[in-house]
C-alpha cells in the first residue's frame, strides 16, 4: 500500500545539530534532519515505521488530510517555541509494502517436508533448497525482493 502524507518542515536556523524540524500531523510524528533532503528522508522513515506498527497491530491507517485540514491541525499543535505553520508544507510518500521488505530482512526458520529422494537429488546437485523456495514463493506471490 502506498500513501502520501502532508508534512511540515521548519528550518530553525539556530545552528543546532539538526536544524530542520519535521511534523507529520496525521500520524502525530515528530522528527528532525540535518538538511531539507535529510528531513524528508527522516519523515519517510518515521512514517514507514509507524505504518508497519499500525499494520502489525491490525489498526486502521489514518487518512491523509487535505491541505486546509492539515494546516488547521498544525495550528493546534504550535507552541511558543516551535511554530510549524511557518514551515514548508510538503508531501511525503511511503510504499509500506516496500518499506517492510527493506527493513524486515531477518530470516525465519520453516520446516519443509520433502520426499527423501528429492532432498538427495537437491543435495547431489548442490542446490540451496531455501533459495529455491524463496524464489518460487516470490514468483507465485508476484512480489520482488527489495534492494
Amino acid at each position: 500500500m502506498k500513501q502520501v502524507y502532508p508534512t511540515f518542515i521548519l528550518n530553525t536556523k539556530d545552528g543546532s545539530e539538526h536544524p530542520f524540524l519535521v511534523y507529520v500531523p496525521d500520524m502525530e510524528i515528530f522528527t528532525e534532519g540535518d538538511t531539507f533532503a535529510d528531513a524528508i528522508e527522516m519523515a519517510r522513515d518515521a512514517i514507514g515505521l509507524a505504518g508497519i506498527s499500525i499494520e502489525d497491530n491490525e489498526e486502521e491507517f489514518p487518512a491523509p488530510s487535505d491541505q486546509a485540514c492539515v494546516i488547521e491541525k498544525v495550528k493546534q499543535q504550535d507552541t511558543e517555541e516551535v511554530d510549524f505553520s511557518k514551515g514548508v508544507l510538503t508531501y511525503v510518500d511511503v510504499d509500506f509494502s516496500e518499506y517492510r521488505k527493506k527493513i524486515n530482512t531477518k530470516t525465519v526458520r520453516r520446516n519443509v517436508a520433502l520426499p527423501s529422494w528429492l532432498n538427495y537429488e537437491a543435495e547431489q546437485a548442490g542446490i540451496n533448497v531455501s533459495r529455491v523456495l524463496q524464489e518460487a514463493l516470490m514468483k507465485v506471490l508476484h512480489v520482488k525482493k527489495s534492494m
